[in-house]
């Protein structure tokens, strides 16, 4: 086989280097055990401004970049984490950019983002024009101030007496009507101890509507009012008014919730029973009792109940439509 001289050139060369470089530069040169694969001191590196890299010590001017060796190098001398993480390639040791790691969705507890939309305390959920939460009665306040002013349904006026001119309306509004009158006090139905033949002169034994088991209703009893019978001025049926239908009757600062229990005279408005009066603080009294006027009568319309002796239905149903008749009006 010939010789290879160039061989002996490429040996020669290389002692002739070590004798001319001086010792304290070899150091600098040597490769560290721990990165077999790391790029030579004379190859040139790129400075990928996406990831870090591995610079030699000897490289004027290069960052002080952390290296990929996390156990042999100075924590102080590392540099901040970036927000893209890398990874090392295991046979180049160049680095590897990972796949985007996905954000999680923003909490709304977290300062600065949104919370959800703010609401009412719970069971408070709504509110009424007045501004007063639906978990609480209805004033007689409340109720006056929607029953202000007159849009006129009756055809006429009525008479609060025989004797006293006809100067009392009927208004209509949404879901009601109304009229403010005066208060007698009517004790037909059922006798008892306050309304019989001789407390009231004008005593009768029977009612317009009766009770589930077909009695006269107990005017000491139950809260009812009487509405005058169908004529040309006005027919409450017409307005969605029967026997049953809820009313408020209010007085001052008190509201009572009646029924329409009784019919009256076709020309005369403003009668209630024995046990509205009293519920209102007025002289319950058949022969003397009542009050000439400052009272309003709010009727609901199709509200009437199947049985007008149920006084727990009649207080629920008439706060019920009380707060609607506030809410509509």
């Amino acid at each position: 086989m010939p010789a290879r001289p160039h061989v002996f050139v490429a040996a020669s060369t290389a002692l002739l280097a070590a004798a001319v470089i001086p010792a304290t530069v070899l150091p600098a040169l040597a490769v560290p055990a721990e990165a077999p694969h790391a790029p030579a001191p004379h190859t040139p590196l790129s400075l990928d401004p996406a990831a870090r890299v591995l610079v030699s010590p000897m490289s004027p001017g290069s960052p002080d970049l952390e290296t990929s060796d996390p156990e042999t190098s100075d924590p102080a001398t590392r540099a901040p984490e970036t927000s893209d993480p890398v990874t090392s390639d295991p046979v180049t040791s160049d680095p590897v950019p990972s796949a985007p790691v996905p954000s999680a969705p923003a909490s709304p507890k977290r300062p600065g983002a949104p919370g959800p939309a703010a609401g009412p305390p719970a069971g408070k959920e709504s509110f009424r024009h007045d501004g007063s939460p639906e978990d609480e009665p209805v004033t007689a306040e409340a109720l006056r101030s929607r029953a202000n002013g007159c849009d006129q349904i009756s055809n006429g006026r009525y008479r609060t007496r025989e004797s006293t001119p006809a100067t009392i309306p009927v208004c209509d509004a949404r879901g009601a009507v109304f009229w403010k009158a005066d208060m007698d006090i009517d004790c037909d139905g059922q006798a008892t101890a306050h309304c019989n033949r001789s407390a009231d002169p004008y005593y009768q034994d029977t009612t317009a509507y009766t009770q589930a088991d077909g009695k006269a209703l107990n005017p000491e009893e139950l809260p009812y009012i009487v509405v005058p019978l169908s004529s040309s001025i006005w027919n409450f049926r017409s307005s969605g008014i029967r026997g049953g239908s809820v009313a408020a009757v209010i007085h001052r600062d008190k509201v009572q919730y009646a029924v329409v229990g009784d019919t009256g005279p076709p020309g005369i408005i403003g009668e209630a029973s024995y046990a509205t009066a009293r519920a209102l603080g007025i002289s319950a009294d058949p022969s003397g009792g009542g009050v000439p006027s400052g009272v309003t009568y709010i009727v609901f319309k199709d509200s009437e109940i199947p049985r007008l002796d149920d006084q727990e239905t009649i207080t629920r149903r008439g706060g019920e439509l009380a707060k609607q008749f506030i809410r509509d009006n």
